[in-house]
């Protein structure tokens, strides 16, 4: 089996892979200086509460944004699985041309999030995963990735609302029953909530203008699932792209 890890600035996703099927996933918090013991901890302790043992593992896929959580992951994998690690990154086989200014600078997360909506979805396609960060990623209909667009996900958003006012305080990630808030944490809710959304609808809009053919949309994240049913121009939800395209660049560099 094959584990494939995702580390994002906020959380941390795990799934484990049987052959295509994802068996089981985990989610936890990113702590940028968690060590090595410390994730040793967690990989084994998270298999045997669900009844897996290490040595099942034959393989581990890692993307991360975060470069100290990498180096201590890439130091556990190494003495617990015998089998091979493939960190994406520079040199990494991903089956998918790169058309930016610099490919070297491109997130991990970025390229196989496009990996597996190009595999799952066609080309040309977007994705867009809902993050620290809202990410945009772009291929195009020879199956090119060529860019996209970073925005400030919804929790930044909201830190820096709060961070910037003297009465408004951190609200429930929930849709309001009216656009119109009747209250200050309704206002807020729908601002930030519908505000996003349109935010999204609209670098959609212009990312697809900017494209040959009908691209598919589609949605990965933790908020995914809240924000997209505002959303106009996204067509739908697949919570394991991520670890999709983690396990795709995986076979294609050991196999």
């Amino acid at each position: 089996m094959l584990i494939a890890v995702d580390v994002g600035n906020t959380q941390t996703v795990m799934g484990l892979f049987d052959g295509e099927d994802l068996v089981d996933q985990w989610r936890l918090s990113t702590v940028p200086d968690r060590t090595a013991d410390e994730y040793r901890l967690y990989f084994e302790g998270l298999l045997r509460q669900d009844k897996w043992r290490v040595e099942e593992v034959s393989g581990v896929a890692l993307a991360s944004v975060v470069p100290s959580a990498k180096e201590a992951l890439v130091a556990v994998a190494g003495e617990m699985i015998d089998g091979p690690l493939v960190v994406v990154g520079p040199g990494i086989r991903t089956g998918m041309a790169i058309h930016l200014d610099n490919p070297r600078e491109v997130g991990a997360d970025r390229v196989v999030n496009a990996v597996a909506a190009a595999h799952g979805y066609g080309v040309p396609v977007i994705a867009v995963d809902f993050g620290t960060s809202t990410n945009f990623d772009v291929v195009d209909a020879d199956g090119a990735y060529v860019g996209g667009a970073i925005a400030p996900g919804l929790d930044v958003s909201e830190d820096a609302l709060i961070a910037a006012t003297a009465a408004l305080r951190r609200v429930e990630t929930k849709v309001p029953s009216s656009p119109i808030g009747k209250n200050t944490v309704e206002a807020m809710q729908s601002g930030l909530l519908y505000g996003h959304a349109g935010m999204v609808d609209g670098i959609i809009e212009r990312l697809v203008a900017e494209l040959d053919g009908d691209p598919a949309v589609v949605a990965t994240g933790g908020l995914a699932s809240t924000i997209v049913p505002l959303c106009k121009l996204v067509d739908q939800v697949d919570e394991r792209l991520t670890l999709d395209g983690l396990r795709l660049v995986y076979h294609m560099n050991v196999e």
